[in-house]
């Protein structure tokens, strides 16, 4: 996708809510129409598609379950054929497990590999290769967490998955540089979201002490960083992965909700 480029199509897993769909949102300001996608909540997809068509731009949704591979990453070729042609895919669908190591099934494990990096890996596959035929590149931008680069206790398929789609993302960019596709991971701290807990939540009025910012991210400050990668201005940058966590890596992850007081912050 040149700098002269037009907008084009984005699709965006997982944008019933939170960072998809404040992601969404932000790439149609941008004047990008919008592949919307969800899981179990249709309802919160239609709500996404209303915003985006309120900023007159195409929105098209579909039910995305990463847990039904290889099939349900064809999601992809759908929205790309509804909407006409595919320039940006934004990786956000997730799921994850708060479980101690030597509890976990199985089946847990696999089904959060799946939402989490198998997924992203096959939807990546699809976009890449739409992109490649259009002949004029794209953006790919795979949404990691701050758990991409540190552990967190109780989270050990979660960690798996995020750092092995960071991984993912350097070979993806290495790979699709010739053909003009930019691959970019962005790696949220705590978020106020749905899957955070938190939804509709004024994040200067919360606390977070183990957080150099003090406060947990607002989704819409995730999708300013999403919609930098996925436009012109950031047609140098590729194999990169941006932080969006209010300083919460330089502390360790697990001090954002660990440390109740600012006794860090004297010497």
């Amino acid at each position: 996708m040149s700098p002269s480029a037009p907008a084009g199509v984005a699709v965006v897993t997982g944008s019933d809510s939170g960072i998809g769909r404040a992601t969404a949102v932000r790439l149609a300001q941008a004047g990008l129409d919008v592949g919307i996608t969800f899981h179990t909540d249709h309802e919160g997809a239609e709500e996404t598609a209303a915003e985006v068509r309120a900023l007159g731009r195409r929105a098209e949704v579909a039910r995305l379950d990463l847990t039904g591979l290889p099939e349900a990453a064809d999601t992809v070729d759908e929205l790309a054929e509804r909407l006409g042609r595919l320039d940006v895919l934004v990786n956000n669908a997730g799921t994850g497990t708060m479980t101690p190591f030597l509890d976990l099934e199985l089946d847990t494990v696999r089904e959060v590999l799946d939402v989490d990096l198998i997924g992203p890996f096959l939807c990546g596959q699809r976009a890449a290769r739409h992109m490649i035929r259009q002949g004029d590149g794209g953006r790919i931008v795979n949404v990691t967490s701050v758990h991409e680069h540190q552990p967190r206790v109780g989270a050990a398929p979660y960690c798996a998955a995020k750092g092995g789609l960071g991984l993912l993302t350097q070979v993806m960019a290495l790979e699709l540089a010739e053909h003009g596709i930019t691959v970019n991971a962005v790696a949220p701290g705590e978020i106020a979201t749905p899957m955070t807990g938190q939804e509709d939540t004024d994040v200067r009025a919360e606390s977070r002490p183990g957080v150099p910012l003090g406060r947990p991210g607002d989704a819409r400050e995730v999708a300013a960083v999403i919609a930098f990668l996925a436009g012109p201005d950031a047609s140098y940058v590729t194999g990169a992965s941006w932080s969006v966590d209010g300083g919460m890596l330089r502390m360790g992850p697990q001090a954002g909700s660990h440390l109740k007081s600012d006794d860090w912050r004297r010497p």
